[in-house]
């Protein structure tokens, strides 16, 4: 089955996150030769399928996948969990139809259309050397993804199944297909910011100590301050007010404190302990309450390595297009495989209509995408 069929077959699942809708079957279905591995938490199921192709003959495939031998593991991963279609679609956004060169449905671009390519693709490899192939797939990346892909690597350790290479499959393209690749991800920092006064009425300001006042004095040193000047890949870090509350809603009483949310997203120059650091300078001698939590942390895979070298001689001989390196954008899933030092980047279709109505994939791009990673698999097991 080529790229469009397979994609077209996921959309018509329902798969708001978590849900899953028994669209793993169809994909284990798929590939009657893959070894399959399956977890579910908390509402949350994954899928991980593989095989091990050209293994010695002298070893069994469990024995094997233990010498220090090894033969290259690369994975294909990614989420088959969509968020809410919303109203006013032209279509039934789980019915695909094609029209006028699209393929439209919910999940087209995010990230279906991407995986409806991976998934055709390691249908037609057939690799001449040893080479294990594996596809991870979550329900849960579009929700808090605790029970997602992380725990899936976390399981996969414990049975020595990490692989060595992963492209996530997210539409990581702007304008035309290979003009982007993501070879990292900025880490991102929640923060809570209590500033402490004094409540009172307003007719007696001499008997308060406002706090929002106190806000004003500083807030030019949080609001929107570069926290590092970045580097050739990450864009330099920035700490953005997110949400500030204050006051009881009378307007004759003073508030007694002020509530202010933010988050940081950094490059690997800035850290908690470097943030909190900055912030206690900032805030000396006033009194103050201050909470930091990582929700995740930044990672790059250098712009030489042999699967980001792999990636871009490809995209170019297909697309006739030379993919940016870039760490733009929110968080992914790839963070979970840096954190077990797996190379990892992330490439797909455009993404221009992700989350929004009428999502839509060109069917020119679901048959570029497949060709690009069939010629990802065939460059790494020839290298």
């Amino acid at each position: 089955m080529n790229a469009l069929e397979i994609t077209q077959k996921l959309i018509s699942y329902p798969t708001i996150t978590p849900k899953e809708c028994g669209i793993f079957e169809y994909i284990k279905s798929l590939f009657p030769a893959f070894k399959t591995l399956e977890c579910e938490k908390n509402g949350v199921k994954n899928l991980f399928l593989y095989r091990i192709f050209n293994p010695p003959k002298e070893h069994a495939e469990e024995k094997h996948a233990k010498e220090n031998t090894k033969p290259l593991h690369f994975c294909f991963a990614g989420h088959i969990d969509v968020v809410p279609p919303g109203n006013n679609w032209q279509s039934d956004p789980f019915k695909p139809i094609i029209k006028e060169g699209f393929l439209y449905g919910r999940g087209a671009q995010d990230m279906k259309g991407g995986v409806g390519a991976f998934l055709s693709a390691s249908l037609q490899f057939n690799p001449k050397t040893p080479f294990l192939l594996s596809v991870l797939l979550t329900s849960d990346e579009e929700g808090p993804g605790i029970f997602g892909t992380k725990l899936m690597l976390e399981k996969l350790k414990e049975k020595d199944l990490l692989p060595h290479m992963a492209i996530v499959a997210e539409p990581t393209c702007e304008k035309v297909l290979g003009d982007s690749i993501k070879i990292g991800r900025r880490g991102s920092i929640n923060g809570k910011l209590i500033l402490k006064g004094v409540q009172g009425h307003v007719a007696y300001p001499q008997k308060c100590q406002n706090p929002i006042d106190t806000l004003a004095s500083v807030l030019p040193l949080i609001s929107g301050v570069h926290l590092d000047n970045g580097d050739e890949c990450f864009d330099p870090s920035k700490l953005v007010i997110t949400n500030l509350h204050a006051g009881l809603g009378a307007n004759n009483v003073t508030p007694g404190s002020v509530e202010i949310a933010f988050n940081a997203r950094h490059s690997l120059k800035t850290t908690k302990e470097s943030l909190k650091e900055y912030l206690e300078k900032v805030l000396k001698d006033l009194p103050y309450t201050l909470e930091l939590e990582s929700s995740s942390s930044p990672f790059i895979t250098a712009s030489y390595s042999k699967l980001t070298s792999v990636l871009q001689e490809n995209i170019l001989k297909t697309c006739r297009t030379t993919p940016l390196l870039n760490t733009k954008g929110g968080t992914s899933d790839a963070r979970f495989f840096s954190a077990h030092g797996i190379e990892v980047v992330e490439f797909g279709a455009i993404n221009d209509r992700i989350h929004a109505v009428d999502e839509r994939v060109s069917l020119k791009e679901l048959e570029l995408l497949e060709k690009v990673f069939l010629g990802v698999l065939e460059g790494l097991s020839e290298k």
